[in-house]
């Protein structure tokens, strides 16, 4: 079996509070620097610390630059790094902006073998850890965190698969006098790893963790990952040639076999999480006339609800930066920093309310392109005259309403005789903050609670991350459906999700089915980082990677001199954005190629 070295992993207990749940506490009996090996094998609370440490390694959904820009949904004002990484301009020495500063530090080779490392750490030693048989869920603790681990193991490694292909299996760890080189698995070998990490974590953990164990994986998380790992498995982008000439076609996909087994697989997966009973949307069955959109902003403020399968809860400190969504995400008009703000292409993929697509060339769509939308698009995005929330003391004298102003108003002055233009408290010539102000003529929305008021520094709740919620199931068996011609049965699974959000069903079949499919995928989970790699196992980058768009929103001066009351709404061109297939892959970094002259470099890179 193949091992890997790291850095010592004993010193993930230093961030045990950091945990992604809450666990029992125990008495510490060393300082930190002098804990063993010996010391966490030995003790069942010390072990269940150094699992907690992985967890904790998972990656961070809400950063200040989240995922979402570096791919079709947001920006990030002024920064080059990204505008570089929309633009394929990737080496094996430079992935631009993607890690480091404030960006995700978990989604990276080495850091992601170091994760791996912990966990076949602990597989290593949990013979030795004394366990006195008592069931908490059902369970054993031995057996649930060997659950757990092998949950966790095949997150790092599917993570690691959907941006490199195939790579390295390692299951042991390295000691110093061991060889350290060793090739890539095939991208099939990868696949059948991480499917049956994934099964035998399902045999181990409980349907339901309880009490201070509530956030830890369960069942229906391991059998929901696996539903999405075969998923990916059976995609276009492992199922095609994408890279003709490239000589080792096996890392990147498959070279044999059936598809439609695949696709059956698949389903069969996300089946047993629907079999499982434990899940369900929240607010289903919405009743007529009911706001539908307060659903959508209400599941993201709740702590706990019927669709969490997989999440990631937070104890409220100012010191965990990504949890604060006021300050990282919203408007700079209430004192916030306006990072990942939606771009026009994003806000223009919710349809009308009728089902029907928005389009700027429809005049009646055009003047009130606001009007009539997706409720989700009320839920998701903060756009000119969304009534939102009250503003901070020192800025509601001038807006005590909370209306998100991102545009500018021409004024006559009867003083001066001339026109003037005064600008919304949202804008970045506004009077709030103008270092922090959107670029698109738009805010995210989603993840914010607008009951809070300020200093918004402060803002903090107890959030909790959905890394997987039970809609993304029911998309993916509709999926696996559409890739097995089962077209009727993909549109029942879809409308589940569709009448959740209180808009129509989708009658289309053929090419136009699975356009609908994806659409409806990119609008309920935007900016839930499933975008990314969406795109790319779809094999849509150069749809995807188009020049982004913004608004100008102007109150124009009538000729009777007074102002507009309904502004004129206009697309303008925000970035220049390209594409080059080798971002289908990430590059294995070069250092890590000096150092394994047996690893293959992925297409497209020197």
């Amino acid at each position: 079996m193949r091992k890997i070295i790291s850095g010592s992993a004993i010193a993930m207990l230093a961030v045990v509070f950091c945990m992604t749940a809450c666990s029992k506490n125990f008495l510490e009996t060393k300082p930190l620097g002098e804990i063993s090996q010996l010391d966490v094998w030995s003790d069942a609370a010390m072990t269940e610390s150094f699992v907690n440490g992985i967890y904790n390694r998972l990656e961070r959904p809400l950063m200040k630059y989240s995922r979402s820009i570096f791919v079709d949904e947001s920006q990030r004002r002024s920064n080059r790094n990204a505008q570089d990484f929309n633009n394929s301009l990737w080496t094996p020495d430079r992935i631009p902006g993607w890690v480091g500063g404030n960006t995700d530090p978990y989604m990276y080779w080495n850091v992601l073998y170091a994760s791996i490392r912990s966990c076949n750490l602990f597989f290593e030693n949990i013979a030795e850890v004394p366990d006195d048989g008592a069931l908490i869920d059902g369970k054993t603790l031995k057996e649930r965190l060997t659950g757990e681990v092998h949950f966790l193991r095949a997150w790092f490694y599917f993570n690691l698969t959907n941006m490199y292909g195939g790579v390295p299996l390692i299951t042991e760890v390295y000691q110093l006098t061991d060889s350290f080189t060793t090739p890539r698995d095939t991208y099939a070998d990868c696949i059948r790893f991480i499917a049956d990490d994934c099964d035998k974590a399902a045999s181990l953990l409980p349907l339901t963790q309880s009490g201070n164990n509530k956030g830890r994986a369960t069942k229906g998380a391991a059998l929901a990952l696996k539903s999405k790992v075969l998923l990916f498995a059976a995609s276009d982008l492992h199922n095609t040639t994408a890279f003709s000439g490239y000589s080792n076609p096996e890392l990147l996909g498959y070279t044999g076999g059936s598809r439609e087994d695949r696709w059956k697989a698949a389903k069969d997966a996300a089946k047993a999480v629907i079999d499982l009973g434990q899940y369900s949307l929240y607010k289903a069955n919405p009743a007529p006339g009911e706001e539908v959109s307060e659903n959508f902003v209400n599941m993201w403020l709740t702590v706990d609800n019927e669709e969490d399968i997989f999440v990631k809860y937070y104890i409220p400190t100012t010191t965990i930066y990504e949890q604060n969504m006021w300050l990282l995400n919203g408007p700079n008009g209430y004192h916030s920093q306006g990072n990942n703000t939606p771009i026009g292409n994003m806000v223009d993929a919710y349809e009308m309310a009728d089902g029907t697509p928005f389009d700027w060339n429809d005049p009646a769509k055009a003047t009130e392109p606001y009007k009539n939308r997706d409720p989700r698009f009320y839920a998701d995005i903060l756009y000119e005259g969304a009534k939102w929330a009250k503003r901070p003391s020192d800025v509601i004298g001038i807006d005590p309403e909370g209306i998100i102003q991102v545009g500018k108003w021409i004024k006559w002055n009867n003083a001066t005789g001339a026109e003037e233009t005064v600008f919304g408290l949202d804008t970045p010539n506004g009077p709030i903050e103008t270092n922090n102000s959107s670029a698109t003529g738009y805010y995210c929305r989603k993840f914010l609670d607008p009951t809070l008021t300020g200093p918004y520094e402060t803002n903090i709740l107890p959030y909790t991350y959905r890394y997987i919620r039970y809609a993304e199931v029911l998309m993916n068996y509709a999926e696996a459906c559409l890739g097995l011609g089962q077209e009727e049965e993909a549109r029942t699974y879809i409308n589940m999700v569709r009448k959740r959000a209180g808009m129509p069903d989708i009658t289309e079949s053929g090419a136009a089915l699975v356009a609908r499919y994806r659409n409806e995928k990119r609008v309920e989970f935007y900016n839930e980082d499933k975008r990314f790699f969406d795109v790319r196992r779809w094999m849509i980058g150069p749809e995807a990677y188009t020049d982004a768009t913004r608004v100008t929103v102007e109150y124009k001066l009538n000729p009777d001199r007074t102002t507009a009351t309904i502004p004129t709404i206009t697309p303008q061109l925000l970035e220049r954005r390209s594409w080059n297939d080798k971002a289908y892959f990430f590059p294995i970094d070069r250092d890590e190629m000096n150092k394994n002259d047996q690893l293959i470099q992925n297409p497209g890179y020197n």
